[in-house]
């Protein structure tokens, strides 16, 4: 693992306020030999928490890494059975960020409420840390429902489309 810069740790501040600002309750970013979860006990009433990770992160720093171990992610909860989009897949997003329907201002959207989706087809971009992460259909089907608007903040796991297979 590589020590992380004073603009790691930076960002890694900015990241922790905007999951407190959001209720965010976790949050879990892979990347190679850099891996970070946070998980929060929501609401919290200090507003500390981002200088104690800083501290943290400094300290480990000092000291030699381990490798990191594979950490278990518990499946999202069941929805509720009156649930409107009941027999439908729901795409939800992987991470937490800014919203995307289109590549760019202006440009068309990705997919829109009845278009056709193939398994592994980019739908929607989620920015997050300054990157743009495209999301791509975990199903095949038609796009009944689109839960959230561009530019909208988002959360992990939380829904995107809808998707009617076929």
């Amino acid at each position: 693992m590589n020590p992380l810069n004073p603009e790691d740790i930076d960002d890694l501040k900015q990241l922790i306020e905007f999951l407190k600002e959001h209720e965010v309750a976790e949050f879990e970013l892979d990347r190679g030999d850099f891996r970070v979860r946070l998980k929060f006990t929501l609401p919290e009433p200090s507003g500390s928490g981002a200088t104690d990770l800083a501290s943290l992160l400094a300290s480990m720093r000092a000291a030699a890494p381990a490798p990191a171990a594979p950490v278990a992610t518990a499946p999202a909860p069941a929805a509720p059975s009156a649930d409107p989009n009941e027999g439908l897949h729901i795409v939800k997003s992987p991470i937490v960020g800014t919203y995307y329907g289109s590549p760019s201002p202006g440009a068309s959207p990705f997919v829109a409420v009845g278009d056709r989706v193939e398994k592994g087809q980019v739908i929607c971009i989620v920015e997050a840390m300054k990157l743009m992460n495209e999301i791509e259909a975990d199903a095949a089907g038609e796009i009944a429902k689109c839960f959230v608007s561009n530019g909208q903040p988002i959360e992990f796991g939380q829904p995107l489309f809808a998707v009617r297979q076929s």
